[in-house]
């Protein structure tokens, strides 16, 4: 199958419009038309009802292998082009909302002071997204988060070899207000609390579709959402009373108006690595020598 029949199938199917994909793409409507019926000719199957464009269920099933293989032959080729390419003067980080620890601050001076012509930029993205941008070379490392076991791996996406590291590790606490009934105990079930209100915070806090992933649950009701990254503003919501949050405990500790509470039932961890290519380019490469 060809990719690039298939990179402007996904573009049209995603945009619900031959001339919107054309713009995307930069090709002419007929050529978009002409790349999608030639796609449907090689699979003998109708994918896209043109009035209204939208996939046919064959479109559909396809669309779920697309993304994928698109994104493999994207990071395939930035591999590729690691290989063959000088490295650049530049180091691009992305970091999750939870995944920035004052270490990493640390790590990013001491890789300015050893490659000091090197251009530094922070991005700060949904945990997410960050494995994808790796494995393409829009990023040069990553830093990314999940709440797991202690002995389990983080939840990555299989997309291209990538290296990784640990950066932190520590205790998931259930934030919760001073004024709460359950403030006082040393430690907490989780399953005791999935029906308890929470705050919708997906990049600011444990989204609550990890914490019923751990739990095998539907429970963990939303009362709130909060769609800010700052956990510094979820807190103070926690401390107001709108709902309870997963957080790793060193942003708990100390806030006023709240309480940090372990989580031992499931035992969770909240933890941080550091995310490259196998052969890294020489700056990103002195980052994850900074966590050795």
């Amino acid at each position: 199958m060809d990719l690039h029949l298939l990179r402007t199938f996904e573009t049209v199917a995603r945009l619900r419009s031959f001339s919107a994909a054309a713009r995307e793409l930069g090709y002419t409507q007929s050529a978009v038309s002409q790349q999608i019926a030639t796609l449907e000719t090689d699979v003998r199957t109708r994918l896209l009802d043109r009035r209204p464009v939208a996939p046919t269920p064959a479109g559909g099933r396809l669309l779920e292998h697309a993304g994928p293989l698109l994104l493999r032959a994207a990071a395939a080729r930035a591999d590729l082009a690691r290989l063959v390419t000088a490295p650049g003067a530049r180091l691009t980080v992305g970091a999750a909302p939870l995944a920035q620890p004052p270490v990493l601050a640390g790590a990013l001076a001491a890789v300015h002071r050893t490659h000091p012509g090197v251009a530094l930029t922070l991005r700060v993205l949904p945990a997410a997204e960050i494995p994808a941008l790796v494995a393409t070379g829009e990023l040069d490392a990553g830093v990314v988060e999940a709440a797991t076991a202690p002995t389990d791996p983080l939840p990555l996406p299989d997309l291209a070899p990538l290296a990784s590291r640990v950066v932190l590790e520590s205790p998931l606490v259930v934030a919760l207000p001073t004024d709460h009934p359950l403030a006082r105990h040393e430690w907490l079930r989780l399953a005791d609390l999935a029906d308890a209100r929470w705050l919708d915070a997906p990049t600011a806090a444990v989204p609550l579709g990890r914490l019923r992933a751990v739990l095998g649950s539907d429970g963990f009701p939303p009362a709130a959402r909060y769609a800010g990254g700052d956990p510094a503003g979820l807190l103070r919501l926690v401390a107001a009373g709108h709902g309870l949050a997963a957080l790793p405990a060193p942003l708990v500790a100390g806030v006023p108006g709240t309480v940090a509470v372990p989580v031992t039932v499931p035992r969770l961890v909240h933890r941080v690595e550091l995310l490259h290519a196998a052969d890294p380019a020489p700056s990103a490469a002195a980052l994850a020598t900074f966590f050795e």
